[in-house]
């Protein structure tokens, strides 16, 4: 390949630029009840923070993780937030908390396994907030088309751990993947982002490069993350690579210089583009001997 291309990186993701929610790859969930919300979010690199409500608290510090949210907002921070699921009663409480109020940039339901639960949360938000659904059970799986078509839903994510103990799935790349296979199909058929995927709990650098690398591969862009440390390693692994780049770039110079050739032509174009877009998104630039995108036919 003759073009030269060398991938640098701007300033995080999530500090001094946006990355849109369907193209974010690292999705940091921080407890509302940890200690230096605010600070926590602020100072966070993902490309998505995501205050939760949920698991990640416990009942009795449901309350002051609430207020906390509440004074992030106040401070002029709009993470995302993970709400409980519909059937619990601190659903009602949560979506009372974001109801009018312009506190969240987005919403992650938890345990969805129907369309009706996200109409039902996004009626009672009073519309407006984009829905991650967090599919974690056979059920959920199952319904996922359903619940991708369904109005307000901006993207998929996979609770893997609720996924493997309500089926009793091993924490295994093999056993897993019809469920996130699913998940990346249906997000497709349904004119949604790749899914996000379900975090690590390991606390191996390896094994998360590893795992965010199979989860690209089946076509998840997105990752659940547990802690600040993965971020980075998340990011990395869910981003255009040098020679992806350097291919989507030939491609698009092809683009200019020939035109369309044929219908076989059109995937790659497709996929060119998205390339490209991800890499504006995150911050990747090329090397000034490459030629930029701005050059070639949109």
């Amino acid at each position: 390949m003759d073009t030269d291309v060398r991938v640098t990186s701007r300033a995080p993701a999530g500090t001094d630029s946006t990355v849109p929610a369907g193209l974010a790859r690292s999705w940091l969930l921080v407890p509302g009840s940890a200690p230096g919300l605010a600070s926590r979010v602020a100072a966070s690199g993902a490309d998505v923070v995501v205050v939760d409500l949920e698991d990640g608290v416990a009942p009795a510090d449901k309350g002051r993780a609430r207020h906390a949210l509440a004074a992030a907002a106040d401070a002029g921070l709009r993470p995302w937030v993970r709400i409980a699921d519909v059937a619990s009663d601190e659903w009602r409480t949560d979506v009372a908390l974001l109801r009018g109020r312009d506190l969240v940039a987005g919403v992650v339901l938890a345990k969805v396994e129907a369309p009706d639960q996200l109409r039902r949360t996004l009626d009672a938000l009073g519309g407006g907030l984009p829905l991650v659904a967090l599919v974690e059970s056979a059920r959920g799986i199952e319904s996922a088309l359903d619940i991708a078509e369904t109005h307000g839903v901006a993207r998929l994510a996979f609770g893997s751990g609720d996924f493997r103990r309500d089926t009793g799935a091993a924490d295994d790349p093999l056993a897993l993947l019809y469920a996130r296979s699913r998940l990346v199909s249906t997000s497709r058929a349904a004119g949604l982002p790749g899914p996000i995927d379900g975090p690590t709990v390991r606390r191996e650098a390896a094994a998360l490069t590893d795992a965010s690398r199979h989860a690209a591969s089946v076509g998840m862009t997105g990752r659940l993350c547990l802690r600040e440390e993965q971020v980075d390693v998340v990011n990395a692994a869910l981003s255009p690579s040098g020679d992806e780049l350097a291919w989507a770039l030939e491609v698009l110079d092809t683009l200019e210089r020939c035109g369309i050739r044929d219908g076989s032509d059109l995937p790659r174009i497709a996929r060119a583009r998205a390339i490209c877009d991800a890499a504006e998104a995150f911050g990747i630039e090329v090397d000034a001997a490459a030629v930029r995108r701005s050059d070639y036919a949109r």
